[in-house]
């Protein structure tokens, strides 16, 4: 079973940039996509032998996200059912008969960290989400987390400390997620540096690899033994993020 993440920063612009070239290549069983930044109706998006489900946010043109998947789960949910924090179309959950995939695009903290206090009661509230969720079954978190969570995690920790992404209030958050039983599926396997998810745009980031990973795979701990391989394909271009991926048993 392959899952891929991928935050695409606008999925009617990545259409045109080989998304189905992506699609046939890779050939995810489930695919989780954030940042799509439009309405379900605005975009022609059928793909033969997959369902898809989307949750664009309120605001046009901003956010949401969107699931592709293979395998039909037994029941999608939108939302954590919270309205305050369901606006932004941030999280999708899709259940299937061993565990539960989440799918979320994280706040960010924004330019001056305006928007770090939202963030943080966010991360509390998602973070009880799943393991509301956990209650049942084990579940598995994909998308843009929007943190770096150690120093190895970025290109230039030293200059960013504090920045949005990197302040010590939300790496302290990722901590708490993993204290309370997930697992980071990318370092659990792979401790090499200069592994990255997102590029700016500017600088010629990407080319030099000047980047940051804040895209993950995480999931309960006892979910372990179903992890069979966890990866970063920095090759696929389109967007500012590239791909994440888990393989499971």
């Amino acid at each position: 079973m392959k899952l891929i993440s991928w935050n695409v920063n606008g999925i009617r612009a990545i259409l045109k940039k080989g998304f189905y070239d992506f699609l046939k290549t890779h050939n995810p069983d489930i695919l989780g996509l954030q940042e799509v930044k439009a309405q379900r109706e605005q975009v022609n998006l059928e793909v033969p032998g997959y369902e898809v489900y989307w949750n664009a946010a309120v605001r046009p043109g901003y956010s949401g996200t969107a699931v592709l998947t293979k395998v039909k789960p037994l029941n999608v949910t939108y939302g954590m059912g919270i309205e305050e924090h369901d606006r932004e179309g941030r999280v999708i959950t899709l259940e299937f008969p061993e565990y539960f995939l989440v799918n979320v695009y994280v706040p960010n903290a924004g330019e001056e960290l305006k928007r770090l206090p939202y963030r943080l009661q966010w991360d509390e509230v998602f973070r009880k989400y799943l393991k509301k969720l956990e209650k049942k079954k084990p579940v598995v978190v994909c998308g843009d987390l929007n943190v770096a969570h150690k120093e190895i995690d970025l290109a230039n920790p030293q200059a960013n400390r504090g920045n949005s992404g990197f302040t010590d209030e939300e790496r302290a958050n990722f901590t708490k997620l993993l204290e309370a039983g997930f697992v980071d599926s990318f370092r659990e396997i792979n401790q090499e540096p200069k592994q990255y998810t997102w590029w700016t745009y500017r600088f010629g980031a990407r080319a030099k690899n000047v980047g940051w990973r804040i895209d993950y795979f995480c999931f309960s701990k006892d979910f372990r033994p179903a992890m069979q391989d966890a990866f970063i394909r920095p090759e696929v271009i389109g967007s500012d993020h590239c791909p994440v991926g888990l393989i499971l048993k």
